[in-house]
């Protein structure tokens, strides 16, 4: 994608501001991809199959090539305000850049997080044969199958969102501006709706799989415990509305 069409996207008012930074990512089931810069991006530059496979080089460089031409037009922006990107960060930034991120991988909430993406994988491997034959089976409302999906998709992605939130906090109480919403608690609260999604889906897994019931209860109240801590840290992430989202009511 060149600069001129990548501007004019840009430019769309069609478009919400922000509607990416606080979605679940599952593009597939998003009422909102008609409103998003990014899903129209993606649709537009990676509609050729070689170019959406992950293993294929082809997708790389499609992703090298929209990441420089981002650049290029975040550097044109930067300049018409008088600032040098290439200037911005100094050795003393990249040391508490550093702090910053031990500081985030140790926190309690980024370690349980991580844990439970652990607990997840290692339940989800030991029961993958029992999946495939119990999905053989008609059942009313959300299937196994549908079920493993929503854990599938949720499992790294609460770790994510919790530290990019975990990182977001630290970062805030060295520049705080209240004129502007959190991002902190805005990353909180797409990760608290994750975990309220994951609990749902270790529900019907923990109701048709009564062999192992102990152990998917186990998982739940390990994620129901990690929503405690989450919403304890961040005490503004339910109140956060994001844009597009909370604000029509629609779910993401």
């Amino acid at each position: 994608m060149n600069r001129d069409r990548l501007k004019k996207l840009a430019s769309d008012e069609r478009f919400i501001p922000g509607i990416y930074n606080y979605c679940d990512r599952w593009c597939e089931r998003c009422p909102q991809t008609f409103h998003c810069l990014n899903f129209s991006i993606s649709e537009e530059e990676f509609s050729d199959p070689e170019t959406r496979d992950i293993r294929n080089k082809a997708f790389w460089n499609k992703l090298s090539e929209i990441f420089a031409e981002s650049l290029e037009i975040l550097k044109e922006g930067a300049k018409k305000w008088g600032i040098e990107i290439e200037t911005l960060v100094s050795e003393e930034d990249e040391e508490n850049i550093k702090a910053k991120e031990v500081a985030t991988k140790n926190h309690l909430v980024c370690r349980v997080a991580k844990r439970y993406s652990e607990l997840a994988e290692g339940w989800l491997r030991r029961n993958e044969i029992l999946f495939f034959e119990m999905s053989t089976a008609a059942r009313e409302g959300v299937s196994i199958e549908e079920a493993v999906e929503v854990i599938r998709w949720y499992q790294y992605f609460i770790s994510a969102k919790i530290m990019r939130a975990v990182r977001g906090k630290i970062e805030e109480k060295e520049e705080r501006d209240d004129e502007f919403p959190s991002d902190s608690d805005g990353s909180a609260k797409i990760a608290l709706i994750a975990i309220d999604r994951s609990i749902a889906a270790w529900a019907v897994i923990q109701h048709d799989m009564t062999d192992d019931d102990k152990k998917v209860m186990d998982i739940i109240a390990f994620l129901d415990g990690l929503r405690q801590a989450v919403e304890k840290t961040f005490p503004g992430a339910k109140s956060f509305i994001r844009p597009g989202f909370d604000e029509t009511g629609s779910a993401g």
